[in-house]
């Protein structure tokens, strides 16, 4: 699985980097303030054969204030068996059995991102996301429940695709713990071992105009 997505995300950040023109302006003919999307990565990592099932749903549902300035609302969820501040791609610790937790985290989410365009389409974003973290056990058994709050600070690039009804997002980002609970035994003893920042996290959203 992870090999899979590394080729993936290669490929699409390539594709990033033809010169497109992706600044919004009211007087385009197909300009649209409405979207809605989700990641690739929902249906890479919930596709991929692995002894790890994400479980991951995401929804984006978006609003233009401006042609430069975009304010967005998406509700997630997933789980995760190792600690967050492994990188996924990155680190060969990821889904080492002596990291894995004694059981999973099953997150609930709501997050508020706000996107700042600046030159053709590259762009900034803030995401500031709440959870609702549910503790289970090695027997699927819910132990205890925590609270989090976690943050992405990304850059990327906007790809308008099939005359602007389509949209596509490759990113690179930085993810921050900033703030959570304490973890119940087992769970924190491993978590502590680990940053709460991850540096080069890759995102791949897709959207749809309307």
């Amino acid at each position: 699985m992870k090999k899979n997505i590394r080729l993936l995300s290669l490929a699409l950040v390539l594709s990033s980097m033809h010169p497109l023109q992706a600044r919004y302006t009211e007087a385009d003919s197909t300009y649209r303030r409405w979207f809605v999307g989700t990641s690739l990565f929902v249906l890479v990592g919930n596709l991929a054969p692995t002894d790890n099932p994400p479980d991951f749903f995401q929804i984006n549902i978006g609003y233009r204030l401006t042609g430069r300035d975009v304010i967005t609302v998406e509700p997630k969820t997933w789980r995760y068996a190792w600690p967050n501040g492994i990188h996924p791609f990155l680190n060969d610790a990821y889904e080492k059995p002596e990291e894995r937790f004694p059981g999973y985290v099953r997150e609930y989410g709501i997050s508020l991102s706000y996107q700042r365009f600046f030159w053709l389409g590259l762009y900034a974003e803030l995401n500031v996301m709440p959870t609702l973290q549910h503790f289970v056990d090695a027997q699927d058994k819910k132990i205890d429940e925590g609270y989090q709050i976690f943050n992405t600070y990304r850059a990327g690039y906007h790809i308008k695709l099939f005359k602007d009804r389509f949209f596509f997002q490759p990113s690179i980002a930085i993810t921050h713990r900033a703030y959570h609970t304490r973890l119940p035994d087992g769970f924190k003893q491993l978590d502590d071992m680990w940053s709460k920042f991850i540096f080069g996290e890759p995102g791949l959203h897709v959207g749809y105009n309307f």
